[in-house]
């Protein structure tokens, strides 16, 4: 009995799988399995009947994933426990009456397709809700139950024959047992010593042959490998390291029994291992630091703000169970216990009346969490701070700052700021609770006034929105109400200082001059004659207290027509009125002018006079077009349309009167017009056939006026033989343009001439080129020395090279060395040691020939030489050819005189002509 008791100690402290922690699966790359590693089942009591549950009874909405990445492949479910099983959709039932859940209950699933050898395996554990948990154990406690389960564990577990699945491997029907293996529970964080024994796996065959034992699985030969072992003679079985439920809470190995041979003997069976989990994770808040807000004035119960933490230890047990408590707040204002917190869930609330944000605007609660059970003696706890903002509510009216305010504002001005109302307010600067609202309810009924907030200063800005005169109010007395953008929170009531009076006194200022009528307008007819009177345009000075002279001028006249009176205002013409001219802009002319008084400062004021002049018949109609072609023989749509325009307006505009004059006689006897409208007309020939040519044909037009008015237009007209279609061909629109035959023969001579001289020019031009092409050079030819010019650009091989021995340049004093080198084969990434080959000698006396054999030898010479250099190599250059006076390049700079022939340069070619007239022969200046 006391073993059972501490089993089922143990089996409350098993815990949940790291697979809790990993977070959400990954989706892309979707990878078919369980969606967790550890799934906690937590049974509702209403499936209970009595203390016992029925068969087949669905435990819990709460159902296992399995997902297979849409391959909707078959997959069914083995459980390790005779008693629980899992459907294809995830849920969980009983497979037989079980006859009570009053402590947890832990198995492993095993999921398998029908056609695909892949398994997956996850842990459930099923807790019945709401059941108590025992009161947590001392430490001393605890570690003798762990070393009472290492010792209660099954110490022998045997190979059952009878233990078997159906015939087919891929079967998942599950046969009915006679004995279940128990569950090994391996305690986390075993001090060990390691390896320790956990069971003895044997087979009752192990008498009459030879027995190897091995264990499979994660935890065993697959990762995390290692963990556990198994003795292939013995059977014991050992855990090797110290194990982590949070890492992983479970594993399943299957042990085999094979004979010396490798025959398997036994029929694998399925070892389960849970990992008990123990109190070694402290809570962890979510954040170190929270923040919430409750309202001022809030009552007690009010809700500020949640904590949560969360233990890594198993939920189901007292490890994982975290209870919270506030440790201290600060400030201590109105009472130190402002606040409380509800120890299950880590909501903050209110406890106390009394919240001011006038007074305290945040408080700071240190929180604590502690793990099983809330249990300070033998529980793990974590800190976190919350930082706890009152939040501003209306409870502060604004009041004005002074009862009377005063001001004052000159006449006539506008957006003028008369004087400034300040206000107090205590509620949250810049907020709806804190902004005012200034509104005038007496004083002002015509809108002279208006109040603007200062949104930084929130004071009221009494401008002026509308002009006041002060001829008709000297004074203003105003009553202005200030309130918030927000309304007053519940119970509090407005201020009496929140109402004040503004007086305002009005400045008298000089006012301009105004014309009563502005703009005015007058009508005449157009054409009045100059110097004729139009009107009276006077302006009047609103200042009644003050006499003032008005004085006029004029200050826009755009066709200067027009004079005014200086002292009176008396308008006049002084051009004739055109109701056609450009300034004037339907019917309507306007000028400005300018009254000013005598003011100090002088002040005046502008007035419009509008004209609208009445059209009278002063224009005569004209024509269009004043060209036009037709052809020489009248065809049934050989026609020139004409169109009338005119100037002044109705009724002295159309219809129009379209006639031929009667002289000279040829006009009307051949042409002949007709009116198709009261603007238009059409002329056409009246005989057959009319010679080619220009002809200016005079029309008559006449308006509709009264009296009407005439115009005598000429129309000219090209007549010109026409095509089939009725257009004028190209020799006729020549000839009908009037240019003869010899206008023709002169253009055509004059294009020949410019072609001529365009042709000599081009003539000229190649002439000068070849000229200057064959005009010799200013020196010989022999002298030329333009493509003698060689570069020479090519460099060392880079930094490598620079460190080389100048003395390679000199000439040697002695060939001794050369000529006794050794053969062999040197390094080429350093200077040798050794003297270098020899090359062939030049003879004494060169032959034009000499130097092309010369080149070719030392060619060879240097192909064959094994002592040869590479070619970024430093190369020494010491040959100057026999007899040659140079001992080194240090002698270009020599004063000796030797003599020297040089006369074998003349046989060298043209190429060095000019050095052997330098250095050979030549007789000294």
């Amino acid at each position: 009995m006391i073993v059972g008791c501490i089993l089922l100690a143990c089996t409350l402290l098993v815990g949940a799988s790291s697979g809790s922690r990993a977070g959400q699966p990954l989706k892309p790359p979707c990878r078919p399995g369980f969606s967790q590693n550890f799934y906690t089942v937590i049974v509702p009591r209403d499936v209970l009947h009595g203390q016992s549950i029925l068969k087949d009874t669905t435990l819990s909405s709460e159902r296992v994933t399995f997902e297979d990445c849409q391959r909707s492949r078959e997959v069914g479910f083995v459980s390790s426990d005779p008693n629980f099983s899992v459907r294809p959709d995830g849920s969980v039932y009983t497979e037989q009456e079980v006859a009570n859940l009053s402590e947890p209950v832990q198995f492993m699933v095993t999921a398998r397709g029908l056609h695909d050898p892949h398994i997956w395996e996850t842990t459930v554990k099923l807790a019945l809700a709401g059941h108590l948990h025992p009161l947590p154990l001392t430490k001393i406690g605890f570690e003798e139950m762990l070393s009472r389960v290492w010792e209660s564990q099954p110490r022998v577990i045997k190979f059952s024959r009878r233990h078997q699945r159906g015939s087919s491997a891929n079967s998942l029907r599950r046969q009915k047992r006679d004995w279940v293996i128990p569950p090994i529970n391996v305690p986390e964080n075993s001090r060990g010593p390691f390896p320790h024994m956990l069971v003895r796996i044997r087979s009752d065959q192990d008498k009459d042959v030879g027995i190897r034992y091995s264990i499979t699985g994660a935890g065993a030969d697959q990762p995390p490998s290692g963990i556990y072992n198994i003795d292939p003679i013995s059977g014991n079985m050992f855990v090797t390291q110290p194990l982590d439920r949070e890492e992983r809470a479970s594993f399943h190995l299957r042990a085999h029994a094979v004979d010396m041979n490798g025959n398997q003997v036994e029929n694998p069976i399925d070892l389960y291992i849970y990992v008990i989990d123990m109190n070694d994770n402290r809570p962890e808040f979510q954040n170190q630091v929270y923040n919430g807000s409750v309202a001022e004035g809030s009552k007690p119960g009010s809700s500020v703000m949640q904590v949560t933490a969360t233990d890594s230890d198993d939920s189901t047990t007292a490890n994982g169970m975290v209870r919270y408590r506030i440790l201290s707040q600060t400030p201590h204002s109105p009472i130190p216990n402002m606040f409380t917190i509800n120890s299950e869930t880590g909501d903050i609330v209110t406890v106390a009346a009394g919240l001011d944000r006038e007074k305290v605007s945040q408080y700071t609660i240190i929180v604590q969490a502690t793990d099983m059970e809330g249990n300070l003696n033998f529980g793990l706890s974590n800190t976190a701070t919350a930082l706890i903002s009152i939040t501003d509510i209306n409870d502060n009216p604004p009041e004005l700052t002074v009862r009377t305010f005063s001001g004052e504002v000159p006449e006539n001005k506008v957006n003028v700021v008369v004087t400034n109302l300040t206000v107090v307010d205590r509620d949250q600067p810049h907020s709806p609770n804190w902004n005012a609202v200034y509104r005038i309810v007496s004083g002002d009924p015509s809108g002279h006034f208006t109040i603007r907030t200062n949104p930084i200063t929130n004071e009221g800005m009494l401008t002026v929105v509308k002009p006041v005169d002060f001829e008709m109010n000297r004074a203003f007395m105003l009553t202005v109400v200030v309130s918030n953008q927000a309304h007053l929170a519940s119970g509090i009531q407005s201020s009496l200082q929140s109402t004040a009076g503004v007086t305002i006194s009005v400045q008298d200022v000089n006012e301009p001059p105004v014309f009563p009528v502005n703009p005015k307008m007058i009508r005449f007819e157009e054409g009045v004659p100059a110097g004729t009177t139009l009107t009276v345009f006077a302006a009047q000075d609103p200042d009644h207290f003050i006499h003032q002279i008005v004085r006029y001028s004029k200050l826009s006249d755009p066709a200067n027509w027009l004079k005014i009176n200086r002292t009176n205002g008396q308008i006049t013409t002084m051009a004739l009125l055109d109701r056609e001219s450009i300034y004037v802009k339907n019917n309507m002319y306007e000028a400005t002018f300018l009254a000013y008084d005598n003011g100090s400062p002088q002040a005046s004021g502008t007035g419009t006079l509008q004209i609208y002049l009445i059209d009278v018949n002063d224009n005569a109609p004209v024509l269009i077009p004043k060209e036009a072609q037709i052809c020489e023989r009248a065809r049934p749509n050989s026609r020139i349309n004409i169109t009338a325009s005119d100037a002044d307006a109705e009724p002295n505009v159309g219809p129009f009167v379209f006639e031929l004059p009667s002289f000279p006689a040829s006009i009307r006897r051949n042409w002949t017009i007709s009116r198709l409208s009261g603007d238009y007309a059409q002329l056409r020939l009246r005989i057959p056939y009319l010679e080619a040519g220009v002809y200016e044909i005079p029309v008559i037009v006449s308006d509709s006026g009264n009296p009407p008015l005439s115009n005598r237009s000429m129309i000219r007209i090209k007549v010109c033989p026409c095509d089939n279609n009725g257009d004028c061909s190209a020799t006729g629109a020549v000839a009908a343009a009037g240019l003869g035959t010899g206008a023709i023969i002169a253009i055509l001579i004059c294009i020949i001439i410019l072609l001529s001289m365009v042709l000599l020019f081009v003539v000229w031009m190649k002439r000068r080129e070849k000229e200057r092409q064959a005009k010799p050079l200013l020196i010989d030819p022999e002298d030329d020395v333009r493509d003698n010019i060689l570069k020479y650009d090519e460099e060392g091989g880079g930094e490598e090279d620079q460190d080389y021995d100048l003395s390679q340049l000199q000439q040697p004093e002695s060939l001794d060395h050369i000529i006794n080198k050794p053969t062999g084969v040197r390094r080429v990434d350093e200077r040798p040691v050794i003297a270098e080959s020899q090359y062939p000698v030049r003879p004494s006396v060169p032959h034009p020939g000499d130097i092309g054999d010369f080149i070719n030898d030392g060619l060879r010479a240097a192909d064959n030489d094994p002592t040869a250099p590479p070619y970024d190599s430093l190369l020494v250059f010491d040959y100057e050819g026999s007899g040659s006076t140079a001992g080194s390049v240090s002698s270009l700079n020599s004063t000796s005189s030797g003599d020297q022939d040089y006369d074998y340069l003349n046989d060298w070619g043209p190429r060095f002509k000019k050095l052997a007239d330098l250095y050979g022969g030549g007789e000294d200046d």
